[in-house]
């Protein structure tokens, strides 16, 4: 339970730095249906903690009910997110190390092209300490700093969350 939390928390606050200020930022759901129409970092956090602690999205996938859709597609900075939150410790190895499983598992998901990789890796690895400035940096933390890295070099931009 404190992991779907920490999740929710983690997307419902890094969703709106990384989708551009996406019109639903929360999923689908009962807490969406809740919240509809409210804007701000509390609605959110409440809608998707809802949606979360319900559990109700996968009946509303399902059923293509609760503001669901049956058609709909995974964002990346979703998919990001989450994988940042779930493996934050060993992709704070690869960064550092400029190399590793992890760390080309978060480009493919960021869609980072093949050329661009080791440009990409470099930066992870030449900027560790802006990415990782503290031991006890967040994943949305991370991902902001990461972020900000990336919209400062030239090549890879394309890759930044806005």
């Amino acid at each position: 339970m404190k992991k779907l939390i920490l999740k929710a928390t983690v997307l419902a606050t890094v969703l709106p730095v990384t989708s551009a200020l996406a019109v639903n930022n929360v999923g689908c759901g009962l807490g969406s249906m809740l919240f509809e129409g409210q804007s701000g970092l509390v609605p959110q956090v409440l809608a998707v903690t809802t949606n979360g602690t319900f559990g109700n999205q996968t009946f509303g996938i399902t059923s293509g009910t609760l503001g669901c859709s049956q058609h709909g597609v995974v964002s990346v900075p979703a998919k990001v997110a989450e994988f940042t939150g779930d493996n934050l410790d060993k992709l704070a190895r690869d960064m550092a190390a400029g190399t590793g499983e992890l760390l080309n598992s978060l480009a493919v998901l960021m869609e980072v092209d093949t050329q661009h990789k080791p440009a990409f890796f470099n930066a992870t690895h030449t900027h560790f300490a802006q990415i990782f400035p503290t031991e006890n940096v967040t994943a949305e933390d991370v991902l902001v700093n990461l972020n900000k890295v990336l919209t400062a070099d030239p090549i890879l931009k394309r890759y930044s969350f806005s």
